[in-house]
């Protein structure tokens, strides 16, 4: 199929490099307006109590979280100065009466000493917004944006989550095109030196280009359905760049070696009947494997669909839509570039004789050697890899959790400077207090109810907020940080509370949010696990006829998971080098984080797995006895696959060293787990354990076996040395 396939797309080629100039313009003048439709939170469960309460509250109560928080300050006048308080009741006087705004709460009309620095030089206006919705307070926001700066020597600073999300969005614009100005030359340089020419160097980055600009249309019209959260597109650049030259170096290899591997001496090698025959095979060996891999990857992004939070569910559209595209870029526009360009993918060649061409593995290369001496000693690199493993696993024994908040951002960022100035300068407020709605009260049991609120161990103050009828709500402090244990202790222990009767008590705040986040996540993940593990099954048995290898490829793929969560527990959460990047430790790591690295690591994972083997089982359909074949797979993909891992580090790091915390994260996850995936796991452990299961690794039970009905190999070309008949003794071999 794959072969008829890329035959097709010589036909067509100049059609398919059209239809991709026509996409690369469109995804320039309209997929880049997806900047505009991003939100910035979708973090809490749309059907946890916490959620329907704040729903509840706002329907009886009207807006009572504030969107934004203005922070004015000066460094020698104090908030009852006459020049100080005039500067900010105009901004007050500005806003009242503006249909966007729902509400303004200042030092000057309540007099609450809350509003007010401790030091007297510092005060903040909490405004809340009339829209609900995300996409409706980002609207009125920028329509009162300019009315908040007070001028008259008071400095003004935005905070709050309209001015958060804003500059979140600025800020992943801004990382992804330095990352982007970064990394571009990095890669050009490292695929030249792996292939030698500069021609064939620059087409896995256009292939980049064509997916990360398919990806932005694609999650363009998905955004006009669904919310999607704007670190989406940090994801769709990472992976659809760094897959997307995956691929591309993995088929064209594969594509300079089948036109150079011409037996014939009198066929033209640039004859349009020998590039389309290496493009057909091409197709039929990279090709197929580039669709295994890439629709295992898409599938293990599916499975943050599970969960209903908007942030998961924005990373799945966005990685899926990356990886999608990438994987279809590489089976049809590639091939297309490929087919125009025939031997001259080898032009404008760099005079590296030794890293030209990608040779095949001899004897005496050092991954020969590697695969002699693992063959060898399989025992001793089994242990001594699982050592290893097992000690960059050790910390993910300490792991806590806790929610998002500003420090995502620098330390620098305007919106984080205002929260980090409230928690320091203004003691009795309280960014993050719990809220408590009771419905069915009367005045004495209402007062009763506070009173026993006050109870609860921790609750530093409780204080009734407004009443509604037969409705109370009340506002519950405490000291401490709102994702401590502490603080989820008195959102459980609240809850708790019996009743009186014809009460109901509902519960939300920041806390209350993460406490039914982590339920919610925790009810959800043993199901994501079971997808992702069934669909790396089902999808391996497919490619190579054994039940083995799959399961095998499993538990690979989780050494490399426990050794990237190792990482991000060192450095994330007890904060070891963490001012080396620019990271704010804060004791734990946010729940979806982990989640996120499942889908993608257990995906790219899986993605070299499928490389490894589609070599390892050619030799084996082809004659060779295990040993041998794991040998020679190991000798033919271990430089292709290091070569591929060392261009995702470079794209992934270019990511990871951008302003936001959560991307800082993801990439040094990532960085580990594929360093250490296509090192120490695809170059030891995986060949090491193939050569002790032998034979068992392409067992399959009977019914199985006759249901794979074993197609072509999946990688390699047919070997004229191998005659007929060992191959078919060999066929009968698998599975038995």
């Amino acid at each position: 199929m794959f072969g008829r396939w890329g035959r097709f797309v010589v036909r067509a080629r100049w059609g398919v490099l059209a239809a991709a100039a026509v996409l690369v313009v469109v995804g320039v003048v309209w997929g880049f307006g997806v900047f505009g439709r991003l939100s910035g939170g979708g973090f809490n469960d749309p059907n946890s109590e916490s959620t329907a309460v704040r729903g509840q509250m706002v329907h009886d109560f009207g807006p009572r979280d504030p969107d934004v928080l203005a922070l004015y300050s000066s460094p020698t006048g104090t908030v009852v100065d006459p020049g100080f308080k005039a500067a900010v009741t105009g901004v007050l006087d500005r806003l009242r009466g503006r249909p966007e705004v729902a509400s303004v709460v200042s030092y000057y009309d309540s007099g609450s000493t809350d509003f007010v620095s401790a030091d007297r030089h510092a005060t903040f206006v909490a405004i809340t917004l009339r829209a609900d919705g995300d996409a409706g307070t980002v609207a009125e926001y920028k329509a009162i944006e300019g009315l908040l700066p007070a001028g008259d020597g008071v400095r003004t600073q935005l905070g709050g989550n309209r001015p958060f999300e804003q500059q979140a969005n600025a800020m992943t614009a801004s990382d992804i095109e330095r990352a982007e100005l970064v990394s571009t030359p990095i890669l050009l340089v490292l695929l030249i030196l792996i292939f030698g020419s500069a021609v064939a160097a620059m087409s896995p980055l256009l292939i980049g280009l064509v997916a990360i600009l398919g990806a932005f249309i694609v999650t363009r019209l998905i955004s006009q359905v669904a919310d999607v959260s704007t670190f989406a597109i940090n994801i769709i650049t990472l992976i659809g760049l760094g897959l997307s030259i995956d691929y591309a170096l993995f088929v064209v290899n594969r594509f300079r070696e089948e036109l150079s591997s011409t037996v014939d001496s009198t066929v033209d090698r640039s004859s349009r009947a020998s590039v389309t025959a290496a493009v057909s095979r091409t197709m039929e060996t990279a090709g197929r494997t580039v669709a295994v891999s890439g629709i295992t990857v898409t599938l293990a992004l599916a499975s943050l669909l599970l969960f209903p939070q908007g942030f998961l569910r924005s990373m799945a559209y966005g990685g899926m839509a990356a990886v999608a595209v990438a994987m279809l870029a590489s089976l049809t526009v590639l091939p297309a570039w490929l087919a125009v360009l025939g031997p001259r993918i080898d032009a404008w060649r760099i005079p590296l004789p030794r890293l030209r061409r990608n040779r095949p593995a001899e004897a005496g290369t050092g991954w020969a050697r590697l695969a002699r001496s693992v063959m060898r000693r399989p025992w001793l690199y089994l242990a001594g890899t699982l050592a290893v493993l097992v000690v960059l696993a050790v910390p993910v024994t300490r792991i806590q959790f806790g929610g998002i908040d500003v420090r995502v951002l620098p330390s620098s960022n305007e919106s984080r400077m205002v929260a980090d100035r409230l928690a320091a300068e203004f003691p009795h407020h309280n960014q993050y207090p719990v809220q408590v709605l009771a419905t069915g009260v009367d005045r004495d049991s209402a007062a009763a109810l506070a009173s026993r609120l006050g109870t609860v161990p921790g609750v530093t103050a409780v204080t009734p907020a407004a009443t509604n009828g037969d409705q109370a709500l009340y506002t519950v402090d405490f000291n401490g940080d709102p994702a401590s244990d502490g603080a989820r202790a008195i959102v459980r222990d609240i809850r708790a509370l019996p009743e009186p009767a014809n009460v109901h008590i509902g519960v939300t705040g920041y806390t209350a949010d993460l406490v039914d986040q982590l339920h919610g996540l925790g009810d959800r993940l043993p199901w994501m696990v079971l997808f992702v593990v069934a669909v790396t099954l089902v999808l391996l048995f497919a490619a190579f006829g054994s039940v083995v290898l799959p399961v095998k490829a499993v538990l690979m793929n989780l050494v490399s998971l426990g050794a990237a969560f190792g990482a991000v527990v060192f450095v994330f959460q007890e904060g070891h080098f963490a001012n080396w990047i620019g990271y704010t430790a804060t004791g734990f790591i946010e729940p979806t984080d982990p989640i996120l690295m499942v889908a993608v690591l257990f995906g790219l994972a899986c993605d070299y797995e499928v490389f490894l083997l589609s070599r390892v089982r050619e030799e084996w359909v082809h004659g060779a006895d295990n040993t041998t074949a794991v040998a020679t797979g190991l000798q033919r993909t271990g430089r292709i696959i290091t070569s591929a891992a060392l261009l995702l580090v470079v794209v992934i790091t270019g990511f990871a060293t951008g302003q936001t915390g959560f991307v800082k994260l993801i990439g040094v996850g990532m960085i580990v787990a594929i360093v250490v995936d296509a090192t120490l796991v695809r170059a030891l452990l995986v060949p090491a354990t193939m050569r002790l299961l032998g034979r068992w690794n392409w067992w399959a039970p009977g019914p199985l076996r006759r249901l794979h009905a074993r197609p072509a190999p999946v990688d390699g070309p047919p070997n004229p040395g191998r005659s007929g008949a060992a191959q078919a003794q060999k066929s009968t071999m698998i599975g038995a």
